[in-house]
Order: C-alpha cells, then structure tokens, then sequence
C-alpha cells in the first residue's frame, strides 16, 4: 500500500481540493472504510487508486487512460480493472441500467457498452457506495443536492452490495 500512496502522491494527490480535505485523504478514507467492509485486497486496492483516471463525477485524474499498464503493474490487474470501470464509467448512462436487471456500462471515454461480470459489478457497486458516503459525509452542499439520489441508487442496488455495505448506506441516511 506504501508504494500506491507513493505514487498518488507523486501525481499531486495530496494538493487537489476534495471533501473532507485533499483527494489522497479520501482515497485512503475510501480505502480504509472498504478495510472495514472485509472487502478483498484488490478491492481495496481499487478504493486507494479509483480517482487516477478521474470518474464522471470528479474528472480531475492523476494519470491518463494511456498509463493503464503502469497502474495495473502497481496495483495488480485486477484492482485497475476495478477502477477502470469506476472511472470510465458513464454514470448518466449506467446507473439507470443497475435497477432494470439488465446492468450496463457505458465507458466515458470510449462510448462503448458492455455488460459487466457479477464480480466486477458488485466492486464497483460497492466502492461506489464507499466513496459517494464519504463525499457526502464531508459536503453538506451535495449531501442536500445528491442525498435522496444516491440513497434510491443505493437501495435499488442493494443485492449487488455487502452486508456491510448496505449496513453503512441505512446508518448513513437513518
């Protein structure tokens, strides 16, 4: 993990502005809270580093989409599959198709779709929830203006999320 805050810090992580203080801090809170949630080490791999290739919601990345082998190689392939596909996705598009049964990701950078494997859609269901829970917890402004959102999101996809997860989601919004 040493070597992960290296290399977030290299890139200036610790001098973005993001809820709760700088984005190295939420990474590693997002990291820290999947610990808790017994998530799997390339899960919590994913949580330190989803931010590299920014997201939809935060597209400020540390590193372009080129550099994919150089993150895989840090933090295995299979975490940089995770934050890939959290990165790339195209939440506008993909949310939506969560709650029909029939779940679709739409990559921001590319336009293309797919289907995502079970196991690739409950780490990124969940480290969604991590990280959207620790944005809202540090922002009240988008707490009030995403809150009800994120909390239907979060209960319609419930059967792609952890015990601990969904424990989290009906604490957090009582």
């Amino acid at each position: 993990m040493h070597e992960v805050v290296e290399f977030l810090l290299a890139r200036g992580a610790l001098d973005i502005d993001h809820p709760g203080g700088t984005l190295l801090a939420h990474l590693q809170r997002t990291h820290d809270t999947l610990l808790r949630w017994g998530a799997r080490p390339a899960l919590r791999l994913a949580g330190l580093a989803h931010a590299a290739y920014g997201t939809d919601g935060f597209p400020q990345g540390l590193i372009g989409v080129d550099a994919r082998p150089n993150l895989a190689g840090l933090i295995g392939s299979e975490a940089e599959e995770i934050v890939y596909a959290y990165g790339s996705c195209d939440r506008t598009f993909s949310y939506p198709t969560l709650t029909g049964g029939e779940p679709e990701f739409r990559d921001r950078f590319t336009g293309t779709v797919r289907r995502p494997d079970d196991q690739l859609l409950r780490d990124v269901v969940e480290l969604t929830i991590a990280n959207e829970l620790d944005v809202l917890a540090h922002n009240e402004e988008l707490r009030e203006r995403h809150g009800d959102g994120l909390r239907n999101l979060f209960t319609a996809c419930r059967v792609y999320a952890s015990d601990q997860a969904n424990a989290a989601v009906d604490r957090f919004f009582g």
